[in-house]
Parts: structure tokens; C-alpha cells; sequence
């Protein structure tokens, strides 16, 4: 059952990490240069084409990540596992707590008349964003970890 848990873990996170790195290295460059009115619809084109792929693929590599840190044998390989399961959740509390709520105040916005904290919100989130590019990071090198420890 691990074996299946840390393959699971290992293909979600890698799309997770994918995604994120394509975001910071491409699309985020793109937003930030746009003006406010370009700005709204592109972030809003690209907000919607990730869900709600992006969640339940995180959510997903969370729960084997967990379920590795109680079923995995050994000790090394739930420690990994547990620690790469918490980074999962911290990617997921960024996401809710930071990043969608800057999406959906985006989406609210009438391109013509933004509001003039605009550009300081699309900076937060461009930071929040690579916090999370982080967190995944962390957490795909923690599942390399379990995965050595579970196949050796």
C-alpha cells in the first residue's frame, strides 16, 4: 500500500510544483506587466482554467502524504511523509487564506475604474503565490525522501 501511496503523492505534487513553477516563471511575469484593465481579464482567464484541477490534485497529495505518515513502515518513511502531508496543508491554507481571496476580489473588479490599492494587491499575490511554489517544493523533496526510504 505504500508503495501505491507514495506514487499517488509523488505525481501530485509534481503536477502541483509544475503548475506552480509555469505560474512564477510565466504567468506572473505576463500579469505584472499588463495594465489594470488587460490585467482583470487575463488573471481571470487563467484564475478559472486551474479549478478545480489544481485543488483536488493538492488535496489529493495531502491525504497520501498523511495517510504515508501512519501506514508507511519504519520511522523514516512516516516522518517524511508527515512532513511533506503538513507542507501539503500549508500550501493549501496559503492558497485559501491568501491567494483566493485576492482571486476573487479580481473577479468582483470593473476593469475600467480599479480601485487604487489594485497593484499593491496583484504584488501580495504574486508573494503569496511563490510562498506556495515554495511549500510544494519542500513538500515533492520530502516525497523523494519517503519514496527512497519505501522503495530501498
Amino acid at each position: 500500500m505504500s508503495e501505491i501511496l507514495i506514487v499517488v503523492a509523488l505525481l501530485g505534487n509534481a503536477v502541483a510544483v509544475g503548475v506552480f513553477c509555469a505560474t512564477v516563471l510565466g504567468g506572473v511575469p505576463l500579469l505584472m506587466a499588463l495594465p489594470g484593465e488587460q490585467y482583470v481579464h487575463a488573471h481571470g482567464f487563467l484564475a478559472t482554467r486551474y479549478d478545480p484541477f489544481m485543488p483536488v490534485t493538492i488535496l489529493l497529495t495531502a491525504l497520501a502524504d498523511l495517510t504515508l505518515a501512519v501506514a508507511a513502515p519504519g520511522w523514516a518513511g512516516p516522518v517524511a511523509g508527515a512532513v511533506a502531508g503538513l507542507l501539503m496543508i500549508s500550501v493549501i491554507t496559503v492558497s485559501l487564506t491568501k491567494n483566493v481571496p485576492i482571486n476573487h476580489w479580481v473577479t468582483a473588479q470593473d476593469p475600467a475604474s480599479l480601485p487604487p490599492d489594485w497593484t499593491e494587491r496583484r504584488g501580495r499575490w504574486r508573494r503569496w503565490n511563490a510562498v506556495r511554489t515554495g511549500l510544494a517544493a519542500a513538500a515533492l523533496a520530502a516525497n523523494l525522501a519517503a519514496a527512497l526510504v519505501i522503495v530501498m
